[in-house]
């Protein structure tokens, strides 16, 4: 008989323990706790190898809780699950925990069920390491590389089955690519547009690589004032900081053997690139009010907005940085250069947004799916998820239509304007007659006003001031029709 793997549910909700109960009782073991002490209890009598617990409860926190098992039982797996957006105080205190991974709500079952196997492996791969550690003082070194292949086995694939894409989606060459490097212990640069899951990729090479039994830490440098930021690198002496009794480990520190991932680093002042720079060639850095050198055996990956070579140019940026966060460098598309995704992308996020609201669907219609096709998404994954979380809000039926898309991704639909490149041109700016760039503009909003309106003509006749007749002529004039509807029917109506 096979024996689950153990969990322990940690949650003060009790619908919320429930819908994680439901989603992992057939895989595993479950016991549920509604606090922290409950869970403590629970701890202590039972075998539990990975512990799924909520951030903000009554009393003691998820972190708290997780910060003490970590003292008395270091190697259960610990995940910790939050609805809030994270700040720097949250990260550090995840940090200090030991948390191998935290999951944001709204989850998705598959993604927790895939969070409970991994977490399985790793505790049964630690395991594993420390028994066969002991056997290979006798056994030498043909019984250490068998350890090192099945670790190398197991690590294989972790975390990038995050990253949602098409069979032919454009990010395909770049998952492959990235997988090839994450085994290999040199700087990466991530670039692309904010919004386009740098940090979700940094994380998912992090669990590829030889270091994933090590921590994986994240910072995003963009807006954090030099001194804080030093602090949360480099660590402080006691008294070197306002408030902090003792001294404080940075996360250069914490990350040693791990993976440290700096977000926004074009965003680095003068004085910070020039200590990034030390770490990154020495590995060697001071705390803030601290004269003794400290070093890092930490792999740096970096994320970068902007085109650091325009910053390089300008001034902006240092070269040697550059060349010593490059050595292998990823560029990840944006939405818009990713469309093929956009079905995949919606599915799932859909998914998530109705478990999230308790607000079943269906998805979304073709035609809707083509308008969100046409625009360009210059807030990326983020406000794609918030066109979606408003759609879901004002629907009335299962199956999401064009009608609850905002008025300004319907007008930027490029079948209704007169020239073919006007999905890439702001019509405002282009070059033409005052006549057709006027037509251009009135021809968007006769399909945003319709499609909103599902196409009632009375009604949008009535919104935008012209009379039956007069609204007729314009739909013939810039040839705007009803998608699915043929001449005749146009006419009975």
């Amino acid at each position: 008989m096979t024996i689950l793997p153990t969990l322990l549910l940690v949650d003060d909700e009790e619908h919320s323990l429930a819908a994680m109960r439901m989603a992992l009782e057939d895989d595993f073991e479950c016991l549920t706790a509604s606090s922290a002490d409950e869970a403590m209890r629970l701890m202590e009598e039972n075998f539990v190898q990975a512990i799924f617990c909520d951030h903000r409860m009554p009393g003691k926190t998820g972190v708290e809780f997780l910060g003490e098992v970590r003292e008395r039982w270091p190697e259960t797996v610990r995940i910790i699950i939050t609805g809030y957006t994270e700040t720097n105080d949250m990260i550090a205190a995840i940090n200090d925990a030991g948390i191998y991974q935290f999951v944001t709500k709204p989850w998705h079952p598959d993604q927790l069920i895939m969070a409970a196997k991994n977490a399985a492996q790793l505790f049964q791969l630690s395991r594993d390491h420390d028994r066969l550690s002991l056997e290979m003082r006798f056994m030498g070194k043909s019984v250490e590389n068998k350890v090192e292949s099945r670790r190398r086995t197991l690590r294989e694939g972790f975390g990038f089955e995050r990253i949602l894409r098409s069979a032919n989606s454009p990010m395909n060459a770049t998952v492959e690519l990235a997988r090839q490097v994450a085994s290999f212990d040199v700087p990466v640069l991530l670039t692309g547009e904010a919004g386009t899951g740098k940090d979700v990729m940094a994380r998912a090479m992090h669990y590829a690589s030889l270091r994933s039994d090590h921590s994986f830490y994240e910072i995003n440098c963009a807006g954090l004032p030099d001194d804080v930021l030093m602090v949360e690198l480099l660590g402080a002496k006691k008294g070197a900081v306002t408030n902090a009794p003792s001294n404080r480990i940075g996360l250069l520190q914490k990350a040693s053997r791990g993976t440290l991932f700096l977000n926004g680093v074009d965003t680095l002042s003068p004085q910070m690139q020039l200590i990034l720079l030390r770490v990154a060639t020495e590995g060697s850095f001071e705390p803030v009010g601290g004269t003794e050198t400290l070093t890092t055996d930490t792999r740096l990956m970096a994320g970068s907005h902007s085109d650091l070579s325009a910053e390089i140019a300008e001034g902006r940026f240092r070269k040697d940085l550059f060349y010593a966060l490059a050595v292998t460098e990823l560029s990840l598309p944006p939405l818009r250069g990713r469309m093929a995704d956009l079905e995949v992308l919606t599915r799932h996020m859909l998914d998530d947004l109705a478990a999230e609201h308790s607000k079943p669907v269906r998805g979304l219609s073709n035609l809707a799916l083509e308008f969100l096709g046409n625009y360009e998404w210059p807030g990326n994954l983020p406000e794609l998820g918030n066109e979606l979380t408003r759609m879901l809000i004002l629907a009335q039926e299962p199956e999401l239509g064009p009608e609850l898309i905002s008025r300004h991704i319907l007008q930027a639909d490029p079948s209704v304007t007169a020239r073919p490149d006007a999905r890439e041109t702001d019509v405002l700016a282009s070059e033409g007659t005052l006549k057709d760039r006027v037509e251009a503009i009135e021809a968007r909003i006769l399909r945003e006003t319709l499609t909103r309106l599902k196409w009632n003509k009375s009604r949008a006749a009535e919104e935008l001031g012209l009379s039956r007749v007069g609204l007729r002529s314009k739909l013939d004039r810039y040839g705007v029709k009803q998608p699915g509807k043929t001449s005749r029917v146009e006419e009975e109506e």
